[in-house]
């Protein structure tokens, strides 16, 4: 089975686009042999971190909209709220907040000490819930990859990012090439007369893009064999954007070999 990309821009500009021309431009690519695309089997461990971090993400919005507004209603809070909270942390205002009682809706200082309360309540129980599912997707992350959770700089969010691109069938990435194509960190050709220069990649998937950004920000601090190699390439004349460039594409070629055992085992990454 194979899955159909999105059609060609100036294709889709040209004929428009419906459901009847979609399959034809599908098929017509079949036929040319241009359709190569194998999809996600979406039937291991990887799918069930997907759908925990997809949870994941949208406790970790909630909470913080529940910090915005929290923050919203004690600038408007009468004085005496304000004096309590002044000077506090986060935690701090949380776990002072949560134990106030209940007093007369009636009153503009104690709604607001209810409304306060309710906030500060469910921000604990996000947190709560982001908690247990960190748990849980590290437990997996673990099952799935042992060896990339290995890796320095890894950690359980940034190797389940990673898996999540590569799918519960990585084998459908023909070479580490095309899975830093998916990344997005593959360099772009951007030269131009005696300029021979290469440019970062906006397209891939973004948030497996970030995950590699996040690895290269942590080596760059606490790895010595990364930071020989910022040090060399910054004598060399290299921008801070372009060592980070380097160091996602060099960093995507790590991961890949650490994808599965299976790919460990491959004629492809034993070359």
């Amino acid at each position: 089975m194979l899955e159909a990309d999105r059609p060609n821009r100036q294709t889709r500009r040209v004929r428009g686009k419906s459901d009847p021309v979609d399959a034809e431009i599908a098929a017509r690519a079949l036929l040319a042999g241009t359709l190569r695309t194998v999809p996600k089997t979406a039937d291991g461990r990887v799918e069930s971190l997907r759908l925990l971090r997809a949870a994941r993400q949208g406790a970790l919005k909630a909470r913080t909209q529940a910090v915005n507004q929290l923050h919203g209603l004690l600038v408007t809070a009468p004085e005496p709220i304000r004096q309590q909270l002044r000077g506090l942390g986060i935690d701090a205002i949380m776990t002072r907040v949560c134990r106030w009682h209940r007093g007369d809706p009636a009153d503009p200082a104690s709604a607001a000490k209810l409304a306060i309360r309710a906030i500060a309540r469910r921000y604990r129980a996000l947190t709560g819930e982001i908690t247990a599912l960190d748990a849980d997707i590290a437990k997996l992350a673990r099952q799935a990859a042992p060896a990339l959770l290995a890796l320095p700089g890894v950690g359980p969010d940034t190797a389940a990012t990673l898996l999540i691109a590569a799918g519960d069938n990585p084998e459908r990435l023909r070479s580490e090439a095309t899975f830093a194509n998916l990344c997005g960190v593959a360099p772009i050709p951007a030269s131009s007369g005696k300029t021979n220069r290469h440019r970062l990649n906006r397209g891939g998937n973004r948030d497996a893009n970030r995950a590699l950004f996040v690895v290269a920000l942590t080596r760059m601090g606490h790895d010595q064999r990364t930071r020989d190699d910022v040090a060399r390439r910054t004598a060399e004349g290299c921008s801070k954007r372009e060592i980070l460039r380097c160091l996602k594409r060099y960093i995507a070629r790590e991961v890949y070999q650490h994808l599965t055992p299976r790919q460990l085992d491959s004629p492809a990454c034993r070359s």
